[in-house]
């Protein structure tokens, strides 16, 4: 597909996500999708970690609506080469469980196959994600 094509895919999960829709952002994955969100927030955050499958895509859903509460979610920019897509932007929020804010640039990796997303990994300010929700950093 064209680079085009996979930057509309992307923009249409975000905007499903921006509506609650998660079974649009199903339909946009492959069934063996490769999913790693939260990058370096591992043992902190329950939705951090590889997923595989769209079951476990569902439940990362899940999760980041059990901790979270966000006041900003913003994709900004939109790069493609190929059938890779790396969308930039935003987000802040609330951890649920203590109150704490986070706030994070980010960028976020789409791997495309047949014009569904095969593989995605979210690159943010881990760090201060850990602080929000309760780590401890050494």
């Amino acid at each position: 597909m064209s680079a085009e094509r996979n930057i509309q895919v992307v923009k249409d999960a975000y905007a499903a996500f921006l509506r609650g829709d998660i079974a649009a952002i199903l339909a946009a994955l492959t069934d063996d999708i490769e999913w790693e969100g939260v990058k370096g927030t591992e043992g902190t955050l329950p939705q951090a970690g590889v997923r595989r499958g769209k079951g476990e895509v569902a439940r990362f859903f899940q999760e980041v609506d059990s901790t979270t509460k966000f006041e900003r979610f913003e994709p900004q920019e939109f790069i493609a080469q190929g059938d890779t897509v790396v969308a930039v932007g935003m987000y802040s929020g609330i951890a649920k469980a203590n109150g704490q804010r986070a706030t994070s640039d980010w960028a976020m990796v789409f791997n495309m196959r047949d014009g569904k997303v095969a593989r995605f990994r979210e690159f943010c300010d881990s760090a201060a994600l850990v602080r929000a929700y309760g780590g401890v950093l050494a």
